[in-house]
C-alpha cells in the first residue's frame, strides 16, 4: 500500500490545525495530520488518534512525544523522519511562529532552513500558483547581502533545480526566465555588475548543456514573460523581488515547494494569523493547493 501523505498543522496556537483538518478533509485523503492532539480535534473531533503511521487508514491525528522542544518542532522532525525512511508519501506543512519558536531557541529562520538540516542539504525555496511558478536564488537575508550569497555555484545549482522540479511536473518545455539582479538587468554594467560577472555567464554555460533558460532580463519584463506563458518559471535573485509580484496576483493560491530535498515538501502562502485564530473562518485553499501539488509530485515520483 502507498504511505500515507503527512501534514504537520504547524503552530497550534495559530490557523494550522484549523486549515489542516478542512483541507484534507475536503480532498479525502488517506493522510495523518502530525501536530498538538487538542489544537487539531478542536476542529476534527472525529478523527482517529493513532501511535504509529502503520495504522493509518484514514484521516487521522499523530501527536509526537518530545519533552525537549515545541510541539510544531517536533512533529516537523517527526514528519521528515518518516519521510525519507519510507512510511510517508510527501509532506505538507503548516504554518509556524518564527518569532515565537526563537524566544524557545529555535535556531532557524523557519520551514526550509530547518528541514534542509534534518536532511543534510541546503534547498531552494519556489512558489507555485495561478498557473506561476517563481523560485528564489536567496531568501530570508538582508538586501545587502544578497550580491555576496549570489555565487556562482547557488546561482547554477538554482537552475538547475528550476529544471528538475519542471521535469517533475511533467511538463514538455522546461523554459526558465531569469530576472537580474538590478533594475534594467544592470543597464551593461551601468547600474551593477552581477549580471556581467555572474548571471550571464552561468546562463550561457548552462544553456550550451541544453537548458532552456531566458536571461538575465529586467525582473519587470521577466514577469510579463511568466504571466503570457512565454516561460515556464521564473527565477528571481531574492526574496523580494520574486514573492510581492507573485502574491499580488496570486495570495491565498500559492504553494511554497521546497526543491533539492530528498523528499518532497510544500507547504501553504501564509503564516500563523493569530487575529483570526480560533474563531472558525481561516481560508484553508492554500492548503488544498499545497495536498494537491504534493499529490501529484509524490504521484509521478512513484510511477
Amino acid at each position: 500500500m502507498t504511505p500515507p501523505l503527512l501534514i504537520t498543522a504547524g503552530d497550534p496556537a495559530g490557523i494550522g490545525p484549523e486549515v489542516a483538518v478542512k483541507a484534507a478533509g475536503q480532498l479525502g485523503l488517506r493522510a495523518v495530520i502530525v501536530g498538538q492532539r487538542e489544537a487539531i480535534q478542536r476542529w476534527g473531533p472525529d478523527l482517529p488518534v493513532v501511535q504509529s503511521i502503520a495504522d493509518v487508514k484514514e484521516l487521522c491525528i499523530l501527536e509526537p512525544h518530545t519533552v525537549d522542544e515545541p510541539i510544531e518542532v517536533a512533529s516537523i522532525r517527526f514528519a521528515v523522519d518518516a519521510c525519507l525512511s519510507g512510511a510517508g508519501a510527501a509532506l505538507v506543512t503548516g504554518p509556524i511562529h518564527k518569532g515565537r519558536l526563537v524566544q524557545q531557541g529555535f535556531e532557524y529562520t523557519g520551514h526550509t532552513d530547518f528541514i534542509g538540516a534534518l536532511c543534510g542539504v541546503d534547498p531552494m525555496m519556489a512558489f507555485v500558483g495561478a498557473g506561476l511558478r517563481v523560485g528564489l536564488v536567496t531568501t530570508h537575508i538582508p538586501l545587502m547581502t544578497v550580491s555576496q550569497a549570489m555565487t556562482t555555484e547557488r546561482l547554477a545549482r538554482c537552475i538547475r533545480l528550476c529544471d528538475h522540479g519542471l521535469k517533475q511536473l511533467g511538463l514538455k518545455r522546461r523554459r526558465l526566465v531569469v530576472a537580474g539582479m538590478n533594475p534594467h538587468a544592470g543597464e551593461e554594467g551601468l547600474l551593477g555588475s552581477e549580471e556581467q560577472e555572474i548571471i550571464q555567464p552561468v546562463c550561457r554555460a548552462l544553456r550550451g548543456e541544453g537548458l532552456d533558460i531566458v536571461g538575465p532580463i529586467a525582473a519587470e519584463t521577466a514577469f510579463g514573460s511568466l504571466r503570457r506563458g512565454e516561460a515556464d518559471m521564473l527565477l528571481a535573485m531574492y526574496h523580494d523581488q520574486g514573492l510581492p509580484p507573485l502574491k499580488m496576483v496570486a495570495f491565498g493560491q500559492l504553494v511554497n515547494w521546497s526543491l533539492g530535498l530528498p523528499l518532497i515538501r510544500t507547504s501553504v502562502d501564509h503564516g500563523t494569523a493569530d487575529d483570526i485564530a480560533g474563531k472558525g473562518v481561516a481560508d484553508p485553499n492554500s492548503m488544498v493547493a499545497a495536498i494537491e501539488l504534493a499529490l501529484q509530485l509524490s504521484s509521478s515520483t512513484s510511477t
